[in-house]
């Protein structure tokens, strides 16, 4: 005979007993999972279902080989529905995995989903033990019990709705940003793109071409560019900052500050004939350096948008207030040198940070002798002095003497696997990169020995392996194993002296280039740290932001509504980045297209009566949750907003007053697995200490 449905107000929520077979308090099922052989391959998990059994409350356990497959769920279903039991415990990974999946499956079965207890046994248990398998069990055994008895205590608590405002917010405008605005725009959203440099296209636009295709990179990105700035759903916010964010998934408040151009962008046509007045000429930081710009300037000719800024700091007019040669110059009188910044207010439903990266910049002292010698460039340099928009017309010369180089040396993992500065990661694009420059110098002077210093190639996209192939066998470039030890300058030919250890041939060698190419590594860019900071977004140990979860959620972050696209999230190549920002799209038009979303209803709830306004929480809450509002009975007192608190537990854990709790984690429930932890081991301690005095003469 079936049992009646578990009804949540029927359900006790005291300690549970077994006497005599009978049970008071909730029923509780416990299931143990074995992974496969990750669990059951350390943990003994017949004595570990063996122990539940007995425990007080539990009215039904069992082991499945996967508890998280159709069978194991429908087995937990089936045991809810026929055994009665009202609270479930499940000994199986960390509930960060799996938790939700298992929330659902007691749901359908008619169960609150809060009713359920995760015990991790693999992380805790049979990853961290698996040399001591009997201890590993004991201790599965003691967080099952522990779990129980917690379980027995749990309440049912129900999830929140909030509205989600149809509009994103994207930050940046590289080919991630523009990809995950454009994905947005066409689905039908309002999208707001922020874009700190006067043109959208990042670092990409840079670039001569792409690998390992041999795109051009602009006649790629450029189309992208164009369609973004005409698409009506998306309105562009160049040369403009976001200063503030606040609210939570469905309702963020965004303050963006646009900076003053001092050139008025519904007047400026792009015509040029501002700067070709100006009498200003500074270096060109889009062609880092190797050419220049003047005061009044577009960054590049297929900027988007195609208007002009003023650069303040050393524009005539602002240091001495004449000149005044652009205002003439401009037929449509778009220059304003009295504009001033405006800061807007938005209202989106969610966030995509795609911020990119910067290039690592060698150091001043280092063994490269970048700020030393001129014929050292880095890969970054190379690409504008090798474009056709570039400096140079794309025409390759040395920077000491403007000759053509005919021997040329890259060197790779510059910023990139060197633990002494702290990057101890691959940066995954500079083999690649090094390769196609190599592929396109020897397309532009097919005399030029090309040699490159690596410690292991890392060719592993499509294509990849198939271009380094291509690069030794039809154009003899030389790879040569091992890291440059030493760098020396002929002061006369400014020729540079490379010494290293060729591992291959297991030997010193001194070889001499004319120019050196160093292959440095993506770091996270500048603004990400503001940017992070504003959000509230953690970050990995390598300084890119981290994401909810690396394979079940590699493009959501710990804030609800927030998500990762490009290389803000990892160094990666453009084909990822553009992937990576269709994810992150899909992921913030789904609470868009639903105009709702749950709230997760694991939060901190604060006692008035004992809160004396003090803050701290507000200090140190990782997710900005709790607010000072007015009391009801006067003062200012703690108020957490449920929609961005994570129950996290730091507020209820630092209150001095102790006037703050986290939903299922109540002191109560915390003391009831520590009592059950105790209470077995003062068991355990008695039976030994019997054994012995048993065994004494």
């Amino acid at each position: 005979m079936t049992a009646p449905a578990p009804q949540d107000k029927d359900v006790g929520t005291s300690a549970p007993t077994k006497e005599s077979g009978s049970t008071t308090g909730p029923r509780i099922g416990v299931f143990v999972c074995h992974c496969g052989s990750n669990i059951a391959g350390v943990v003994d998990c017949g004595k570990v279902r063996e122990d539940a059994e007995k425990l007080p409350g539990v009215v039904v356990a069992r082991e499945n080989k996967y508890t998280c497959s159709d069978l194991g769920q429908e087995e937990i279903i089936k045991a809810i529905r026929e055994n009665g039991v009202q609270r479930v415990v499940v000994a199986s990974c960390s509930p960060r995995l799996h938790e939700p999946t298992f929330r659902k499956c007691i749901q359908q079965a008619g169960l609150n989903q809060c009713l359920l207890q995760m015990v991790n046994i693999r992380e805790q248990c049979s990853w961290v033990h698996s040399h001591e398998k009997e201890k590993a069990t004991e201790k599965a055994s003691d967080l099952i019990r522990m779990g129980v008895s917690k379980a027995a205590r749990l309440q049912p608590l129900e999830a929140r709705e909030v509205p989600v405002e149809p509009v994103s917010l994207v930050i940046g405008g590289g080919v991630a940003g523009i990809q995950a605005a454009i994905d947005l725009g066409n689905m039908g959203f309002r999208v707001y793109l922020v874009e700190t440099q006067p043109s959208i296209g990042g670092k990409m636009a840079q670039l001569d071409k792409t690998f390992p295709t041999g795109d051009c990179a602009i006649c790629i990105l450029a189309p992208k560019m164009v369609e973004l700035a005409r698409n009506p759903n998306i309105t562009l916010l160049s040369y403009s900052d976001v200063e503030e964010v606040k609210g939570y998934i469905g309702n963020f408040e965004v303050k963006v500050r646009r900076k003053a151009r001092f050139v008025v962008e519904d007047k400026c046509v792009g015509c040029g004939l501002c700067s070709d007045a100006c009498p200003v000429k500074v270096d060109n930081e889009f062609d880092l350096g190797f050419g220049q710009r003047k005061a009044v300037y577009v960054p590049f000719p297929q900027a988007v948008p195609l208007k002009y800024t003023i650069d303040k700091e050393h524009c005539l007019h602002f240091k001495s207030g004449k000149c005044l040669l652009c205002v003439k110059a401009c037929s449509n009188k778009a220059i304003d040198h009295d504009m001033k910044d405006d800061l807007l207010t938005l209202k989106v439903g969610t966030i995509i940070v795609a911020t990119g990266f910067d290039t690592y910049v060698p150091m001043k002292k280092g063994v490269y002798k970048y700020w030393e010698y001129d014929n050292v460039i880095t890969g970054l340099e190379l690409e504008r002095l090798l474009n056709a928009s570039g400096p140079t017309a794309g025409h390759l010369i040395r920077p000491s003497d403007g000759n053509v180089p005919k021997r040329i040396a890259f060197i790779q993992c510059v910023g990139s696997r060197n633990k002494k500065i702290g990057n101890n990661y691959c940066s995954r694009v500079c083999c690649m990169y090094a390769i196609k420059n190599a592929q396109i110098v020897m397309e532009h002077e097919p005399e030029t020995h090309i040699a490159v210093y690596y410690n292991d190639i890392r060719a592993f996209g499509k294509g990849f392996e198939e271009l380094y192939h291509r690069i030794r066998e039809d154009y003899d470039v030389e790879f040569i194993r091992g890291r440059p030890a030493k760098l020396t300058q002929d002061p006369e030919t400014k020729n540079i002296k490379i010494r290293a250890e060729e591992t291959l041939l297991n030997k010193i060698t001194e070889r001499v280039f004319d120019l050196v190419v160093l292959s440095t590594g993506l770091i996270p860019s500048e603004g990400s740290k503001r940017i992070g900071k504003i959000l509230s977004l953690t970050q990995s140990p390598d300084g890119f932001f981290m994401e909810a979860h690396p394979k079940l959620r590699p493009v959501d972050t710990a804030m609800d509504g927030i998500y990762l696209a490009g290389c803000a999230q990892s160094p990666k190549d453009i084909p990822d980045s553009v992937a990576q920002a269709k994810a992150a799209a899909s992921s913030a038009a789904a609470p868009m297209f639903a105009k709702k979303v749950s709230i997760e209803p694991l939060t901190a709830i604060v006692n008035e009566d004992l809160c004396q306004g003090c803050g701290l929480c507000l200090e140190l809450c990782p997710y900005s949750a709790p607010e000072l509002v007015p009391g009801v009975k006067g003062g200012m007192k703690a108020h957490v907003i449920e929609a961005l608190c994570h129950g996290c537990g730091t507020c209820a854990a630092s209150c001095p007053q102790k006037a703050i709790a986290p939903m299922q984690f109540t002191d109560d429930q915390i003391y009831s697995e520590i009592q059950a932890a105790l209470t077995e081991t003062t068991r355990k301690h008695a039976v030994k200490k019997k054994a012995e005095a048993e065994v004494t003469p």
